[in-house]
């Protein structure tokens, strides 16, 4: 079945940087358009940013120029690094695989930041 395992979620500080890894099973990963959504306490899900098949990406206004979205087709892999963070970026970080209507979701990993 199709697994998608976050990492790399923790408690930082203002300022600071974290990276966040999905490693994806299941799937014919080249294939699907990947995605971070986070979520925070009381707040609906949102896109944080996505990254096609073919490498194209995309970023919410809120976090262009800071977080970049990356993948690793030889790994499995989805990469979300995290600079200049803010308190305002606290939230469970969800992995996204999507094709078509097709999507799965990772498990989530909690993101805080300290101001």
């Amino acid at each position: 079945q199709v697994q998608l395992v976050e990492s790399g979620g923790g408690l930082v500080q203002f300022g600071g940087s974290l990276r966040l890894s999905c490693a994806a099973s299941g799937i014919i990963f080249r294939l699907v358009n990947m995605a971070w959504y986070r979520q925070a306490p009381g707040k609906q899900r949102e896109l944080v940013a996505e990254i096609t098949s073919g490498g194209s990406t995309n970023y919410a206004d809120s976090v262009k120029g800071r977080f970049a979205i990356s993948r690793d087709n030889a790994r499995n892999t989805v990469y979300l690094q995290m600079n200049s963070l803010k308190p305002e970026d606290t939230a469970v970080y969800f992995c996204n695989a999507n094709r078509g209507s097709i999507a799965f979701w990772g498990q989530g990993t909690q993101v805080t930041v300290s101001s």
